[in-house]
């Protein structure tokens, strides 16, 4: 009996490599080694896989592929994950479109189904270019006079030495 595609299986942590792990599943007494990728290791960033594995420990498994050469390709990621991914974008789903079906996207940008758009007070655009570019004046004229400080500071604190 070989292994069926999308199926999960209990199997044995083998070897670990770089790039991946080999794991062997017995099937009726049948021995089939295949490799788990280093991206089908976990859900979060694997960067070192000793960090999450160890030669001999059981693990669930996921077939994703057994090709014409019969390499085996293993996933513990996929076996792990939730039985109802479709519910969790279904949720995701109706967050983004409030009860009238309309998206909440809007052109001030998303607003949550519950929550209005603020209402903003009328400003001229050069009303409200000036008061920007008062403020950026402002604080360069601060900034400048920070670093004149700092370096009229750092001028007198020097002595040469012969």
């Amino acid at each position: 009996m070989s292994l069926e595609t999308g199926k999960i299986y209990d199997g044995k942590v083998r070897n670990i490599t770089a790039y991946g792990a080999f794991v062997e599943v017995n099937l009726d007494g049948k021995v089939h080694t295949g490799m788990v990728h280093i991206s089908e290791i976990s859900n979060t960033y694997v960067n070192e896989i000793r960090d999450h594995l160890t030669e001999g420990q059981e693990v669930k498994v996921k077939v994703l592929n057994v090709d014409e050469n019969g390499k085996i390709s293993l996933s513990i990621k996929k076996a792990s994950e939730s039985p109802a991914p479709k519910q969790r974008i279904q949720r995701n789903n109706q967050r983004n479109f409030n009860s009238s079906g309309n998206s909440n996207f809007s052109k001030e940008g998303f607003t949550p189904a519950n929550r209005q758009p603020a209402a903003e007070k009328p400003q001229t655009s050069e009303s409200s270019f000036e008061e920007m570019l008062s403020k950026f004046k402002q604080s360069s004229e601060e900034k400048m006079s920070d670093l004149k400080r700092n370096m009229d500071g750092k001028r007198r604190n020097t002595k040469r030495i012969r």
